[in-house]
């Protein structure tokens, strides 16, 4: 700033333009009334000119000895229309010099205009000031002054402090209060409405069912009577809907009439048998298709919920034959549309849950009551239909819209009802077959998003992906138990987690990992079953249960880890030593049960009389070979990783124990001449060997601590 300009009158101003928005108030009061006064002096003028007000007099004049507590004369038409006067300035008089003047200094760098123009300065400024930020107290340092800013001392000698500028209460916005639920806008017309509809179609339903039951009226009096009112019902919900005020009855009325002209039509072909099936189809489409449609046009996911929610829970009441199930689909099929264009999630669900599981339950009743050959394949096709069509939903919907997790979880749940169609066939072959192929088509699906060119056109989102292959697992695992026999059950699913922690490690998918581990581990404890510790430890327990398979199975355990292990690394979980020390823990464990069983059933296997004791003799010198590879490794990496080094001479010297506890309580008693002297002989060799290193590595780290 110029230090040429005076920072009291700058200070002054800003406390005078704070007031002068106050009295403009009472300023532009009077002069209305003014104006009145006016229009009732001449009523023959409506509108005219009024006269120009003198303020000359508001500016006080250059009067140095006035007194400041005096009030500021005015002169004019304000002052004799009793304006109350304006009070001087609580600072005191303004001096001579500063008067109001068309000659007056402006100030640099303000964008003034025209007659913008300020009084110049009067009295002599201190050359090193800094003018202070408004609002702060004269005599306080404020960021970027020299010095503390003691006041502006006028001409005449006297000190005048900087006067300070009111304060300004920031005001906090309360939150709103928000109203109890029921007395919310359209809540209780919304619950209302939904009653209405149900209580409308429960009635639709007894004078479809309960009135031909109890033998009121004729079968065409009682579907013309349903007819013709569902169709009154929609009429009039259009006229509701086009009024103001009017959607939420528009919505219901309309709902009930579609809904119970949908189950008018059930009742023909099912009840009455007026319709074959495949007419029936048609024309209950025609309807549903109808009520989306209408519903799509008055963009109303509530009418499109409740046409199908209302068919799809009160059909069974008119019906429960198999062509139920399909009345139901051809709901879920005619919704299929509107999610090209819609985003109505819950229409996924209302438009799934009801044929899945009307289809669940017949499956259940058709294994168990042996239903006939027609039935078990119409069951069958109604599953392949639902589980398409759920595809196709999420397929479509996904590709406009990626976030759209209930149209993939709908999905999921349209696949259970083929994941339960094995139950509908007999002996192996089928189930295998089916399950296979179910497998084959979901665990495509999920792999079309790691596809360049397929992925690109598909634009399948991940989560569907994620759905598809879960189910896909599910179904392999279906596959797994029906393609094969008990014994080699632990192969089979040693092969498929195998698989899925390959492709983990090729595609860095952190879920494909864990279906390889859920295989994984189902593989183990199936592999446990069959060769459990007690098995591998008595001799006919082992000659009975345990074989090549078992043997096979140890070998594709084996094949798992080292899989498991590059996954892992491909993966970064073994980038924390921490973490990498217990998976290797947890791996050394399962790989010396695994060589274990297998030795032991290799021996088994070779139908020798002393073959189990051939393969426990085997067995325990690889332990001595592990813990001597571990003790080993340990000593190597003591300078450099102690934690990895500790945990491997911790690991190393408990298996030590353990092969010495195994040599000298079960071998020694066990195993024959040579045998038993070809084991001692390893393990003490091995033992020697260890022993050696352990203590010069030991004795090498005593003498250069020493030497430092």
């Amino acid at each position: 700033m110029n230090p040429a300009i005076d920072p009291r009158l700058i200070a002054r101003l800003s406390t005078e333009f704070t007031s002068l928005g106050e009295q403009l108030n009472v300023l532009g009061r009077d002069l209305r009334t003014l104006h009145t006064q006016v229009l009732a002096e001449f009523p023959g003028t409506a509108t005219g000119t009024t006269e120009k007000i003198d303020v000359q007099g508001a500016i006080p004049p250059d009067n140095p000895q006035s007194d400041p507590a005096a009030p500021i004369a005015m002169t004019g038409a304000v002052a004799e229309q009793g304006i109350p006067p304006w009070t001087a300035p609580a600072y005191g008089p303004v001096p001579p010099s500063s008067g109001w003047s068309r000659s007056s200094v402006p100030i640099p760098g303000m964008a003034g205009g025209q007659g913008t123009s300020y009084p110049p300065v009067a009295g002599p400024v201190p050359p090193q000031a800094t003018v202070p930020p408004m609002g702060m107290p004269a005599g306080q340092m404020y960021p970027g002054s020299a010095t503390a800013w003691p006041g502006w001392t006028a001409p005449g000698g006297q000190q005048q402090p900087m006067p300070s500028l009111p304060q300004q209460r920031r005001v906090v916005a309360g939150r709103p209060v928000r109203a109890p639920w029921w007395q919310r806008e359209g809540v209780i017309s919304r619950v209302l409405a939904v009653a209405g509809v149900a209580v409308t179609l429960i009635g639709v339903v007894m004078l479809l069912v309960l009135a031909a039951q109890a033998g009121f009226f004729g079968p065409v009096p009682r579907v013309v009577a349903g007819a013709v009112f569902s169709g009154a019902l929609v009429a009039v919900g259009a006229r509701v809907f086009a009024k103001a005020g009017g959607r939420v009855g528009g919505i219901a009325l309309a709902a009930t009439g579609i809904a119970g002209g949908y189950l008018d039509v059930v009742a023909m072909t099912t009840l009455y048998k007026w319709l074959d099936p495949v007419v029936g189809y048609v024309v209950a489409f025609g309807i549903a298709a109808g009520g989306v449609a209408l519903a799509m046009r008055w963009r109303s996911q509530g009418l499109a919920v409740l046409v199908l929610a209302g068919a799809a829970l009160l059909a069974p009441f008119v019906t429960t034959e198999l062509a139920l199930l399909g009345f139901l689909i051809v709901l879920q099929i005619a919704a299929l549309p509107v999610h090209l264009v819609r985003d109505w999630p819950w229409l996924h669900v209302v438009r799934t849950l009801p044929a899945v599981l009307t289809t669940l339950v017949a499956v259940v009743g058709i294994a168990l009551d042996s239903g006939t050959r027609a039935e078990r394949f119409e069951v069958f096709a109604a599953a392949i239909v639902i589980a398409a069509a759920g595809l196709a939903g999420a397929v479509l919907s996904g590709r406009l819209r990626a976030n759209d997790v209930t149209a993939s979880l709908s999905f999921g749940a349209a696949t259970v009802p083929m994941l339960a169609a094995p139950l509908l066939f007999s002996g192996r072959v089928a189930p295998t077959v089916v399950s296979g192929v179910c497998a084959a088509v979901l665990l495509l699906v999920a792999v079309v998003p790691w596809l360049p060119k397929l992925g690109a056109a598909a634009r399948i989102p991940g989560h569907l992906a994620v759905v598809s292959a879960l189910a896909g697992a599910v179904a392999l695992f279906e596959a797994c138990v029906g393609a094969v026999e008990v014994q080699t059950l632990p192969s089979a699913l040693f092969v498929v987690a195998m698989g899925f922690l390959a492709v983990a490690g090729q595609q860095r998918s952190r879920f494909a990992v864990a279906l390889g581990a859920a295989f994984g581990g189902l593989g183990a404890l199936s592999f446990l079953f069959r060769a459990d510790p007690g098995t591998l430890a008595a001799q006919p327990e082992a000659e009975a249960h345990l074989g090549i398979s078992t043997a096979l199975s140890a070998v594709f355990l084996l094949a798992v880890l080292v899989v498991a292990a590059w996954t892992a690394r491909r993966l970064g979980l073994l980038d924390r030593e921490s973490d990498a020390t217990v998976l290797s823990v947890f791996a050394g464990i399962g790989g010396l049960y695994a060589v274990t069983a297998l030795t032991v059933s290799l021996g088994v296997a070779t139908g020798s009389r002393d073959g189990f004791l051939a393969g426990h003799g085997i067995a325990t010198v690889v332990w001595m070979v592990a813990a001597t590879a571990a003790l080993l490794f340990g000593l190597r990496r003591l300078a450099r990783r102690s934690q990895q080094a500790k945990v491997a001479l911790v690991a190393g010297l408990i298996l030590t124990g353990a092969a010495l506890a195994k040599l000298f309580l079960f071998d020694l008693a066990t195993l024959s001449g040579l045998l038993r002297a070809g084991a001692f002989l390893v393990v003490g060799v091995l033992l020697l060997v260890v022993g050696t290193r352990y203590a010069r590595v030991f004795a090498e780290m005593d003498s250069r601590t020493r030497s430092a």
